[in-house]
Parts: structure tokens; sequence; C-alpha cells
């Protein structure tokens, strides 16, 4: 399945406390990265495997299999070559994501 959801998953907003769960799960790279309400991302894919929480505010996440919107404590993983796209709401988002090759 290239795209997974987990409602909840972990408490939103100690970044530093979610960076650490997706390194000791196996996840590399990890950072964080926000954006302004309403910003998009075009559809583009990665060579990687990709696990994000949202920290704060929203987002959804369009790929084949539909729309997937998250709020703070909620988590995505996409595996690699999965084509996806996004649009922030409008309070803004924050987030922090690894990667595993």
């Amino acid at each position: 399945m290239p795209a997974r959801v987990r409602r909840g998953d972990a408490p939103a907003g100690d970044e530093s406390a979610l960076l650490a769960r997706l390194a000791e799960q196996g996840w590399s790279g990890g950072y964080g990265w926000g954006n302004d309400p309403h910003d998009r991302y075009a559809e583009h894919s990665h060579s990687y495997d990709k696990a994000l929480y949202c920290v704060r505010g929203h987002v959804a996440f369009e790929t084949a299999d539909g729309e997937v919107s998250l709020e703070p404590g909620d988590r995505l993983e996409l595996d690699r070559g999965t084509a996806h796209s996004a649009v922030v709401g409008p309070q803004g988002v924050r987030c922090v994501e690894a990667h595993r090759r």
C-alpha cells in the first residue's frame, strides 16, 4: 500500500520527541518544516519511503488512493515512488519527517 495514515499516533507539539520516535523506528535524516496557510505542493514523488507527523495545523495529501488529511498527532507514511501533492490548511502547518531507503 503506497500511503498509510495513523490517527493520533503520537502527542502533537513536541518535535524532538517525534523525531526521536522516528529514529527509534529506523527512520533517518529527520527534520522539521512548516508552510503558510494555503501553500501547495505540486504532484511529485521521492526515491525513498517517507514518514511524516503533523505537529500543528493541517495539511491534506492527495494520492492515487484519494485524499489524506492530517491533524496534529497524525502520522502519514508514503512508499517510495508514490505520487502525491499537498495543500496546507488555513492556519498553516508544522510537520516533522524522516526517510528510509
